[in-house]
């Protein structure tokens, strides 16, 4: 059967179409396996080989990034940092590596990656951050096609993902190289460098040689000759990669030094030899050196007496890495006329020496790691102290006040923890819409800033997944965005998102199930009832079951597995409707009226009930707060409301208490206080300050 085919600007098959069906079948060969991919669990993925073509390599290369069409993210979303990746250029089916992974498989990590003038976006949004693990010779397709057999559902067209088994004989197929000029030609034309070290940390590394037999080098140069009159994958590998930031110490990278030149010879002796176990089981017997026999039947005492073996002039080395390195060069000066016995005792002494040289790493490692916890953590304190001597230290001298105004320290080295605070993001001074993303200390009453958004963003929202901020739609102070980033603050960086199907602003968002909706909002033309889910397998926003109520300016929020939804505004009157969705049910069901109408308000969650935040009537900002308890499934108004009546604030929940900061008042004029709310204790203002003079904002804080 002929299957029509065509491939993309990577060298990507992009569909595997039957000819003469209707257009939705495609060729699956097997049960299991998908025209995309094997479908290998996160704990079977071994590797995957992502493709590029000499149009794209470079680019692959220069911003250390591969990516794939969004249907293979099924399998990308897999990738974890250390997991081995392979390059396969289609234009002269080459494969290049080894690379490794140097974050977590991404959707549109870069939006615009591969499309020449940024001005569309990516055909391959499924990506990954790479660095190189080994330069190595690339492999052609007839050298790596068996070690992948399994993987090919056509003569020339092969899944990436790999199992463990399949990304081991790859790296064993791969050779190392130390990449040289272009022009160079060794003068010893029977030798090749080859690196001592993988250049993890340090570029000079230093390097060794071995031999290499005349039709093997022959075999190089042309490979070597061959990239550099094509795409000179391996100078951009020189060019491009340049070794991570880490922290590192002198003694471990040493060891770590070593142990890779150990294990770079037991790889060479092992080509040498294919048929010669490496394994400790295979090599460590209980019988004396002396009563073993060889293959062929013949006794020890037949061989040839050797009084000068490596083993017997060995001088006590200082180091196991020492004594690893010296039997590996030993045996190379006897791996030509050694017997095959000597040769195994030699792997046995050597492997004995790896498991030496790799608990004494770990332990180095070990009590290294140990040191910089420690260390990390006295900074810290000594930075909390001096944050907190600093405010002190300039008001000694000034004479008392009746004004009890916080200090804000703007410092960038402030170190607040993420429990006791919460993020403000975006909004407006009064003046301009801001692209800010501030962190709100509770405790202290502090705010550190961090790297602004992309866009400057008000009557957005935020929502929190896994560990990072998602921040959809809203507008500035001429359009409306369709626009969505996410925000690591491990990181400190932001990434663009898939884009919701419509411009809106003044919606809501919630996450359920590890999936984002979008709730609501408008667009100043019109109210809207949608709601629209991202699913980051699929990579994009899905509409989804619609509101009972056309609702702009609401308050959402999740609990307990369910999505409720409040007033907010129609295009006629403000609303004190609400309802929920529970995915269960999958759909919008109403729930008891609110005591007032209300938008442009807030909602949050606090002890397994639902308090409903201030916001405008239709003629007024009132104060009141209203409490839902699922369990009873009415609305009681809270017995005290809010010191000042606002909308288009932020509200978060931090450590069992709401704070409520900004907003916008009767008189709209913008409010630069934080309000605090404890059940039993009520409403009370904690903190005035200019730096929190904003509106239209949202707030979030991390669980």
């Amino acid at each position: 059967m002929k299957l029509n085919r065509r491939r993309d600007k990577m060298g990507n098959w992009k569909k595997i179409q039957i000819p003469g069906s209707s257009g939705n079948q495609f060729y699956t060969p097997g049960p299991n396996p998908s025209v995309f991919g094997r479908n290998l669990t996160k704990d079977q993925l071994g590797g995957v080989i992502f493709g590029c073509k000499n149009a794209t390599i470079k680019e692959c290369l220069t911003k250390q990034l591969f990516g794939l069409p969004a249907a293979h993210f099924s399998y990308v979303k897999h990738i974890q940092p250390g997991l081995p990746l392979f390059l396969f250029n289609y234009t002269d089916r080459m494969l290049h590596g080894v690379f490794e992974a140097a974050g977590n498989g991404r959707m549109n990590i870069d939006r615009y990656g591969w499309t020449g003038d940024g001005k569309e976006m990516t055909q391959f949004p499924a990506q990954v951050q790479i660095r190189v693990q080994l330069h190595c010779r690339p492999l052609s397709e007839d050298k790596f096609r068996h070690a992948i057999a399994d993987n090919y559902y056509h003569h020339n067209h092969f899944w990436f993902e790999l199992d463990h088994g399949q990304t081991t004989q790859l790296i064993a197929l791969l050779q190392p190289l130390a990449i040289a000029p272009a022009d160079y030609v060794p003068h010893n034309m029977n030798q090749v460098t080859v690196p001592r070290s993988l250049p993890c940390q340090d570029p000079s590394w230093k390097a060794k040689t071995f031999k290499m037999p005349d039709s093997e080098f022959e075999q190089y140069h042309s490979s070597r000759s061959s990239m550099i009159s094509g795409s000179n994958e391996s100078d951009l590998l020189d060019e491009c990669f340049q070794p991570l930031d880490t922290l590192s110490v002198d003694k471990v990278e040493v060891t770590q030094n070593e142990t890779d030149t150990v294990w770079m010879k037991l790889k060479e002796i092992s080509v040498a030899h294919p048929n010669q176990s490496l394994s400790w089981e295979d090599n460590v017997n209980d019988a004396p050196y002396a009563n073993e026999n060889w293959s062929e039947g013949k006794h020890s005492d037949e061989q040839e007496e050797n009084p000068s073996s490596p083993l017997e002039k060995e001088e006590n080395p200082s180091s196991p890495s020492e004594k690893a390195y010296n039997t590996c060069s030993s045996f190379e000066k006897e791996e030509t006329t050694g017997s095959p016995l000597k040769h195994q005792y030699n792997i046995a002494q050597l492997v004995q020496k790896i498991k030496e040289l790799t608990d004494f790493k770990k332990t180095q490692v070990e009590k290294n790691n140990y040191l910089e916890q420690k260390l990390i953590k006295a900074e810290m304190e000594i930075q909390l102290l001096k944050d907190r001597f600093m405010p002190l230290e300039s008001t000694r001298d000034t004479p008392p006040t009746h004004v009890d105004e916080t200090v804000i320290n703007p410092s960038a080295e402030l170190h607040l923890d993420a429990k006791d605070s919460f993020f403000l993001i975006g909004g407006s001074d009064g003046e301009s819409s801001l692209a800010a993303m501030d962190m709100y200390c509770t405790s202290q009453n502090v705010i550190k800033s961090f790297k602004p958004m992309n866009h400057l963003r008000s009557y957005a929202s935020a929502v929190e997944l896994n560990g990072e901020i998602y921040v959809i739609g809203g507008g500035n102070d001429r359009d409306w965005f369709d626009t969505v980033e996410s925000y690591n603050p491990i990181y400190d960086n932001w990434t663009l998102c898939p884009s919701l199907n419509q411009k809106k602003g003044s919606l809501s968002g919630a996450a359920l199930d590890g999936k984002i909706f979008a709730v609501g909002g408008g667009n100043g033309v019109e109210c809207f009832s949608d709601v629209e889910m991202l699913d980051l397998d699929v990579g994009r926003w899905i509409p989804t079951r619609s509101m009972l109520n056309k609702r702009f300016a609401l308050a959402a929020v999740e609990l307990n597995g369910v999505i409720y939804a409040t007033g907010g505004f129609d295009g006629n009157y403000y609303l004190n409707s609400a309802e929920r969705f529970d995915p269960r049910e999958h759909s919008w069901s109403k729930i008891a009226n609110m005591n007032t109408r209300r938008g442009c308000h807030s909602i949050v969650a606090l002890n397994e009930k639902l308090y409903v935040l201030s916001g405008f009537d239709g003629e007024t900002m009132v104060p009141s707060v209203e409490v839902f308890d699922p369990r009873l499934g009415t609305w009681m108004m809270e017995e005290t409301t809010m010191n000042h009546s606002r909308g288009y604030f932020a509200a978060a929940v931090v450590k069992d208490s709401i704070f409520v900061v900004g907003g916008v008042n009767d008189r709209q004029t913008i409010v630069n206080t934080v309000e605090n709310y404890k059940e039993g204790e009520g409403w009370k203002e904690i903190y005035t300050s200019a730096n929190v003079k904003r509106c239209f904002m949202s707030a979030i804080a991390l669980a």
